[in-house]
């Protein structure tokens, strides 16, 4: 099936395209997170959570950086499923990952607009207290108990508010949308450099490195911390792949791409590593544990209060949630044209192919997109976060570290402007680092349910859809591709 020539406009250049990666990246997790990264390994030994986190996202971004400059298009993993997978299984991953996608990228935008909204419980405590308060179970053959918690109160409809107003500022030209990044990356680097400061003019050596006692000691407890370390270190990571999703909207993508990526994963990187260490030597780790236990998540504010005063955690609760929210501009972005590149391309709803007249935007997906992430909203913060790396990681960069390899094997002659440094080892080390968080957790039985029942509901969506349309595995007519389309339109 051949993909209709795009209408969107190329306007991102290299700057803004590392700027959308880096408040991607950034948003609210780190702010919000190292309570519950500290409580995963209960001591400042959690920072092998940011450094590991740091070298599994460079080499995942190997990956991306091959696939992103052989396949300059909208859509991202998408276009690289299919092309990588032939015809056939091609067109099944990528439906299953735009059918994870209607479910993990809500999660991820969610997960910016809550955390935004606890910052504001830090202005507001009066929004804390809850109206709503359940949990729902459904018990499913083979799989157990699948349970999902909802939570309702003041903060809620912060988060709601937040999303609805990036889907609004969103809803214009994309040469606007690139300055408005622009602007939202200074306030994230403005509110980073106020937090290291802070950190650094304020460090406790001792304090910083109050390792408990038998802190490395490789036992059971250290190796299921530490995945349930590097699963919350992989989502503050996660995002250095958004360029890739609006390949039809970069300025010369296939030099662009790339190093967007590593621009971003070396920033953020750094930027991590430092300032969350900074913030260990100004506030005790068993103090962060026990936010994490209250679910007390706005421990900056906390730590500028402490240091300068009140007003101090008033205005680091602002720039936070400038952050947070421009996390989520830059997320809603990023997914909303991966529906649209599908629906372009025969392989989900037509309504998803529709393009604003004026502003020449992907407008019905960023308005889908962006209810059902308000509906994701009224789920608590660890389990959106637990719940999106896990399915994310089952359906979407497992299959596609996995089949970058493939392809280097089956066409080595193909074009590749970008080549992996170190091939295949970034790879592998990606895929290995993927699993170990998967299995090396407490419960983590949990959240694999999740992205079970996600896969089998997908499945069965695909087959009963290609029935209807006489398509594969009930329609022979197309044989597969000897070399993948995307590439043979580089050479």
């Amino acid at each position: 099936m051949t993909i209709e020539k795009s209408e969107l406009r190329r306007d991102v250049g290299l700057l803004s395209a590392t700027a959308l990666n880096m408040i991607d990246m950034i948003g609210v997790g780190p702010f919000i997170t190292i309570p519950l990264i500290i409580s995963a390994m209960a001591g400042p030994q959690a920072m092998l959570g940011w450094i590991l986190g740091a070298m599994l996202a460079m080499c995942d971004g190997m990956v991306w950086a091959e696939l992103g400059a052989a396949m300059p298009g909208s859509g991202g993993s998408y276009r690289y499923l299919k092309e990588i997978y032939g015809s056939k299984l091609g067109k099944l991953f990528s439906f299953l990952f735009i059918w994870q996608l209607s479910f993990s990228a809500p999660l991820s935008i969610a997960s910016g607009c809550i955390g935004l909204a606890l910052y504001s419980a830090y202005l507001f405590p009066s929004l804390t207290p809850a109206w709503l308060e359940h949990t729902l179970s459904v018990s499913l053959p083979f799989l157990g108990m699948l349970q999902i918690r909802v939570l309702a109160n003041g903060s809620t409809c912060v988060a709601i508010g937040a999303c609805l107003l990036a889907m609004i500022l969103l809803y214009r030209r994309i040469a606007l949308v690139s300055r408005l990044s622009l602007l939202l990356w200074g306030g994230v680097l403005g509110t980073i450099a106020w937090v290291i400061t802070t950190g650094l003019t304020h460090f406790s050596a001792a304090r910083a490195f109050d390792f408990p006692p038998h802190a490395f000691h490789l036992d059971k407890g250290f190796l299921l911390g530490l995945g349930a370390a590097l699963l919350i270190s992989a989502y503050d990571y996660w995002g250095y792949y958004n360029v890739c999703f609006l390949g039809d909207e970069i300025k010369d993508p296939v030099r662009t791409i790339p190093r967007a990526l590593v621009y971003s994963i070396a920033a953020v990187g750094a930027i991590y590593i430092v300032m969350n260490i900074s913030i260990l030597g100004v506030l005790p780790w068993r103090e962060l544990e026990a936010a994490a236990k209250s679910d007390t998540h706005y421990v900056i504010s906390t730590m500028m209060e402490r240091v300068y005063g009140h007003w101090a955690g008033v205005l680091a609760a602002l720039f936070i949630m400038w952050t947070a929210f421009a996390s989520v501009f830059s997320l809603l972005l990023g997914y909303s044209r991966v529906p649209y590149a599908a629906a372009m391309d025969g392989n989900y709803f037509k309504i998803f192919r529709r393009i604003h007249p004026v502003h020449k935007i992907p407008h019905v997906s960023l308005i889908a997109l962006g209810a059902v992430a308000i509906l994701c909203c009224f789920l608590r913060l660890a389990d959106v976060i637990a719940a999106l790396v896990v399915i994310r990681i089952v359906i979407q960069f497992l299959v596609q570290s996995i089949g970058l390899l493939i392809l280097r094997s089956t066409h080595p002659e193909a074009p590749r402007p970008f080549r992996m440094w170190l091939y295949p080892l970034p790879a592998v080390l990606a895929i290995a680092g993927f699993l170990y968080i998967l299995v090396f957790r407490k419960n983590f039985a949990r959240e694999l349910r999740y992205a079970a029942v996600i896969l089998l509901t997908g499945l069965v969506v695909f087959f009963v859809r290609a029935w209807k349309n006489r398509e594969w595995p009930f329609d022979e007519k197309n044989p597969p591709k000897q070399v993948p389309a995307a590439y043979q339109s580089q050479g």
